[in-house]
């Protein structure tokens, strides 16, 4: 019975199940495939075999879990610190959706793990930066979600921003969950869905652990605000499965 159970387990998180059954109507423009994650390679693949329109795109994942896809180019970066292969492919992926337009479809492929694959540091911020942070976020105890409230506020396509640039392109993300509670904002510090927390959040945080962050980012969370993205959620749409 337990061996049964653990089987519908792995068969109710298969990929290609949960993409099959919930694909969105094709674009009059253009198709573009963008992701992060450990498993973002596979969701690529099993998106190719079901996707019967022409696509593009790019999706980063973790060093040794690439795969092979014919249309959508795979990346492989470090995780959980960031490096410079993972900087490159955000940067990548921000050229891609900027162009788009009405017509455009833009597919998400979000899994955990990507938080760490897309680095992308704020304004003055740097990858050091961000790896600094990253390993004393990984230290501190505190659990994915409020490490991820925090990473939110240090990058410009981390809680919703990658659906900002994507504007005003549909957007329909794919997620695979690592996260209890499965909120899709949490995963990866979802790229393309705004995450329901604040500047202020971050801060306090950062004091009830205890957290000593470089002098930069710290003068970052207190003085530089972003543009809120609450409103993407009318543009944005997202389909999730437990992993």
């Amino acid at each position: 019975m337990l061996t049964g159970l653990l089987h519908e387990a792995i068969r109710a998180a298969d990929p290609a199940a949960a993409i099959s059954s919930h694909l969105p109507s094709r674009p009059k423009g253009r198709t573009v495939v963008i992701g992060a994650g450990k498993a973002s390679a596979h969701m690529a693949q099993a998106l190719e075999c079901v996707w019967d329109s022409p696509m593009s795109g790019l999706v980063v994942t973790r060093y040794g879990h690439s795969v092979p896809t014919r249309q959508i180019e795979i990346v492989e970066a470090a995780h959980p610190i960031p490096d410079e292969a993972g900087q490159a492919a955000a940067e990548r992926i921000v050229d891609l959706l900027r162009p788009l337009d009405e017509d455009d479809l833009v597919i998400a492929l979000i899994s955990g793990g990507g938080s760490a694959l897309l680095p992308a540091p704020f304004g003055e911020l740097t990858l050091d930066d961000e790896r600094q942070t990253n390993r004393a976020l990984l230290n501190s105890g505190m659990p994915i979600g409020a490490m991820n409230k925090i990473r939110n506020e240090l990058s410009f396509v981390k809680g919703g921003r990658l659906a900002m640039i994507a504007h005003p392109a549909r957007v329909h993300t794919f997620v695979v969950s690592d996260v209890a509670g499965d909120d899709p904002a949490m995963i990866a510090s979802g790229p393309t869905i705004p995450m329901e927390t604040s500047r202020e959040e971050a801060r306090r945080l950062v004091e009830l652990y205890g957290i000593s962050l470089p002098n930069c980012v710290q003068t970052h969370l207190e003085h530089v605000l972003f543009i809120p993205v609450r409103s993407l959620r009318r543009r944005s749409s997202w389909r999730i499965r437990l992993a």
